[in-house]
C-alpha cells in the first residue's frame, strides 16, 4: 500500500464561486482589488479538456489572476467500472500545467458502462466504504495529491446498512482524504430524510474539511426539497453555515450557482453576504 498524500491546511481565499463560462470576460476584466476580494474560481476540469485553441487560452488567462480549484464531474469513485486511468493522465497533465490548488469529486458513483449524467448515491454499506477507498487510493497514486469527496445530495437511500453519517465519517477514517463540505446539501438531505442537521455537523472530522459549498435550492413540498443550485442562499442555509463556522471554524467557502445565472455583479453581492458572515463568526458575534 502506498503513503497516502499528505493533507495540509488549506491556504485557499476565504471565498470563492463557481467559474462559468458566460462570466469569463467579466472576470477578467476585474480589478487586481476585485479579484483578491473575490476570492478562488472552482471549475470541472472536464469543461475544460482537451487542451487547445479558446478554452486554453482562456483558462491560460484565468490562471494568471485566480486561486484555482477544481471540482469533476466524472471520476465514478464509487461506481463499479474500472476507472479511466487515460483520464486521470489527463487530469494530472492539466494540475502540472496550471496551478490548481485542491481537486475534489462527489462521493457518488456517475457511470455504470457508460456516463449516467448524474450523481447518484452509493450504498451505505461497510463493503462500498471498502470499495470507495480502495479507489480513492488509486487515484491519489495516480495523481500524486489528496483527493478531496463532497457529500452529495441524494433522493433515496441504496440498500442501507448504516446512515449517511457513519457511512461518510467510515469513508473519511480509513481513506484518510478530504471533505468537501456542501452545507446545502446536509441542509437538503436533513428534510428529506428527517435528520438532525445540527448534529450531522457536530459529528464532522474538523481537520477533514479542505473547504465548502453552499447552493440554493427549490422547496417542492415541505419535506421534499431539490438540489438545484439555481437560486439564491435561504436564510436556513445560511444559518447552519454559521453554526457549521462556529462548530468547525470559518473554511474557504465557495458560493455554487449553475442554472438562472445572474449577471456576475449580482453573485458578487451574494458573495459579500457570505464574507459578511465569516466576518461575524472571527469576531464572534
Amino acid at each position: 500500500m502506498s503513503n497516502r498524500p499528505s493533507l495540509t491546511p488549506s491556504e485557499l481565499a476565504p471565498t470563492g464561486l463557481g467559474l462559468r463560462r458566460e462570466h469569463v470576460t467579466d472576470l477578467l476584466a476585474l480589478t487586481d482589488s476585485d479579484v483578491a476580494a473575490l476570492g478562488f474560481l472552482e471549475f470541472a476540469p472536464e469543461n475544460w479538456l482537451p487542451f487547445g485553441g479558446i478554452l486554453q487560452q482562456r483558462i491560460a488567462a484565468i490562471a494568471e489572476r485566480f486561486p484555482l480549484v477544481c471540482h469533476g464531474l466524472s471520476l465514478n469513485i464509487g461506481g463499479v467500472d474500472p476507472i479511466n486511468v487515460q483520464f486521470l493522465r489527463d487530469l494530472k497533465q492539466f494540475f502540472d500545467r496550471y496551478p490548481v490548488q485542491i481537486y475534489s469529486e462527489h462521493l457518488s458513483y456517475t457511470a455504470a458502462g457508460g456516463q449516467l449524467y448524474d450523481l447518484l448515491p452509493l450504498p451505505f454499506r461497510q463493503d462500498a466504504v471498502t470499495h470507495v477507498v480502495s479507489r480513492i487510493q488509486q487515484v491519489q497514486d495516480a495523481l500524486q495529491r489528496p483527493l478531496v469527496l463532497e457529500n452529495i445530495s441524494f433522493y433515496s437511500p441504496v440498500a442501507p446498512e448504516m446512515t449517511e453519517l457513519e457511512f461518510l465519517l467510515e469513508v473519511l477514517k480509513q481513506s484518510g482524504c478530504g471533505l468537501l463540505l456542501d452545507v446545502n446539501n446536509v441542509y437538503v438531505n436533513s428534510i428529506n430524510h428527517g435528520y438532525d442537521a445540527k448534529a450531522f455537523i457536530d459529528a464532522l472530522p474538523t481537520a477533514q474539511i479542505r473547504y465548502g459549498h453552499i447552493a440554493g435550492h427549490y422547496q417542492q413540498a415541505p419535506d421534499l426539497l431539490i438540489d438545484t443550485h439555481g437560486s439564491d442562499v435561504c436564510d436556513e442555509v445560511w444559518q447552519l453555515l454559521k453554526y457549521t463556522y462556529q462548530r468547525h471554524g470559518v473554511f474557504p467557502t465557495l458560493l455554487e450557482r449553475d442554472f438562472n445565472l445572474p449577471p456576475l455583479p449580482l453573485l458578487l453581492q451574494e458573495l459579500n453576504q457570505l464574507q459578511h458572515l465569516q466576518q461575524q463568526v472571527r469576531e464572534g458575534v
